[in-house]
């Protein structure tokens, strides 16, 4: 939500042109590092091996790979972010080789990212921190944490935008001061668990390498999302003007019930599956898969049916202002139509990857994602020419879909997780209340050239009308039905 009313209040306050392109550029690397490492195959390869040791009750050995974990990473990242502020100039000249023509618009973007790449420093020790919480079940600061970037974001365009010369500097320092933000607001809540780290210098430390050891994989698998998403840039680049933009658009849409839901899910299952594997409680594994199934897809197959039905009203209401034309909203409709086809895949696959990568196994998510990066490219070729821009978010939508599909038969070739009783009739109620819910959406929706024409206010009006009719509808239909949010209740092991 704060996303939203941070890139409103960017576009009023900077616009665009040069000094936001600049920093659009200059951010954009720092963040993808911070996907690749950070938050991704850090995570990943720390919290089982954490969970685990906190398993055998050790409290000292516990507490030392905590010490050698935080250490090593430290000096890692203030090594690695004093030479992306060395080597600015030659990260932009790769990343952006085009800024070279204009000497200002390349010296204002090196610049930028001196001043942003120690964000990598700084949410790369928050993703530690957040490993280390979310493993005793503390999930409130580190969920909540994210958004004072936004924050930093919204006070940067509000307040300081005046104070810079360009003002889109503001911006740049709004990701330092966010990343450092983020990172004090970890420091309390480790120190209340007795978790807070202290220096140890030691990469001989057995859990250490078991860390390093399992991320090597885990790195090249979040490295394999990241490149699917870059090619499918390069796909559009070649199609009509605005391609790129109606993609964003529509995936910004996508991003907010994937976070809220599949991330969110995600980040709660590991360390408890972690825990279960650790204490070799088999059944207990497979039953809380089982749960995050089930809550999943009683969440997102809703979802991705209103976000296909209510797909115009959602793009008017909140981009169709200024130089956003008719012909940008609904084409950038035709993209969020076709991404909501793999919400649920989505998803389901932040539910069953965490069942991999709890028991320390990275290499079959890996392979399962390169074969699922050469299917998705190979739809892009056969989608590209019939569906144009489209086609791409097509095909991510059924990549995602048959990532889970490969997920879910290894998890069940593997035996470590057997279905619950009773998924054939929890499956055809869902159904039928999404199917009930969508129904009634689409017949109380305004048509198309009102959603085009009317004023904002018409249109925020009649959505959140909308919004709030198909959840009535969903909920009464699934009691109606039999089924009530209490069935999903589940406290996580401390």
């Amino acid at each position: 939500m704060l996303g939203f009313v941070r890139d409103l209040l960017i576009a009023r306050a900077f616009g665009a042109g040069l000094a936001t392109d600049a920093f659009f550029v200059a951010f954009r690397i720092p963040n993808l590092l911070r996907r690749l490492f950070g938050e991704g195959a850090f995570s990943q390869a720390f919290v089982p091996v954490l969970a685990q040791t906190r398993a055998k009750g050790a409290p000292e050995e516990m507490r030392a790979l905590a010490d050698c974990v935080a250490t090593a990473l430290l000096v890692a990242l203030v090594g690695t972010a004093a030479l992306g502020v060395l080597a600015a100039p030659l990260f932009v000249w790769v990343t952006a080789p085009g800024f070279a023509a204009e000497p200002e618009k390349f010296a204002l973007t090196v610049t930028m990212l001196r001043i942003t790449f120690p964000y990598i420093a700084f949410i790369s020790l928050v993703a530690f921190a957040a490993g280390i919480l979310n493993t005793w079940s503390r999930f409130a600061v580190p969920a909540v944490t994210p958004a004072l970037l936004n924050v930093s974001f919204i006070v940067a365009a509000l307040a300081f935008a005046d104070a810079f010369d360009p003002p889109a500097l503001a911006l740049a320092w709004a990701v330092f001061a966010g990343g450092a933000l983020q990172l004090l607001a970890q420091i309390p809540a480790l120190a209340r668990i007795g978790m807070l780290p202290r220096w140890r210098f030691d990469l001989a430390h057995a859990g250490m390498r078991r860390v390093l050891a399992l991320m090597a994989p885990a790195l090249f698998g979040v490295s394999v999302s990241q490149l699917s998403l870059l090619i499918n840039t390069v796909f559009a680049s070649f199609l009509a003007s605005g391609s790129v933009s109606w993609l964003y658009y529509a995936d910004r849409l996508m991003e907010f019930p994937a976070a809220l839901l599949g991330v969110a899910l995600g980040t709660v299952l590991l360390p408890s599956l972690a825990r279960h594997h650790a204490a070799a409680a088999g059944a207990e594994y497979s039953r809380l898969l089982d749960w995050g199934l089930r809550l999943a897809v009683v969440l997102s197959v809703p979802a991705a049916a209103a976000l296909a039905v209510l797909a115009l009203p959602l793009v008017t209401t909140l981009f169709h202002y200024g130089r956003f034309t008719d012909a940008d909203a609904l084409a950038t409709r035709q993209a969020l139509v076709a991404y909501s086809v793999g919400l649920v895949g989505m998803i389901v696959v932040k539910i069953l990857a965490p069942g991999f990568y709890a028991r320390q196994n990275v290499a079959t998510p890996v392979r399962i994602g390169v074969a699922t990066l050469v299917a998705t490219q190979a739809m892009n070729a056969a989608f590209i020419l019939p569906l144009r821009h489209a086609g791409l978010a097509l095909a991510i939508g059924l990549g995602a879909c048959l990532n889970a599909a490969f997920l879910y038969r290894a998890l069940r070739r593997e035996g470590v997780y057997a279905p619950e009783p009773g998924w054939p009739a929890f499956g055809s109620k869902v159904v039928l209340a999404t199917a009930t819910m969508a129904a009634l959406l689409w017949f109380a929706c305004p048509q198309e050239a009102w959603w085009l024409g009317a004023s904002w206010q018409a249109r925020a009006a009649w959505l959140a009308l909308l919004v709030a009719l198909g959840l009535a509808v969903y909920v009464l239909a699934l009691a109606a039905l039999g089924l009530r949010p209490r069935d999903f209740s589940r406290r996580a092991a401390s």
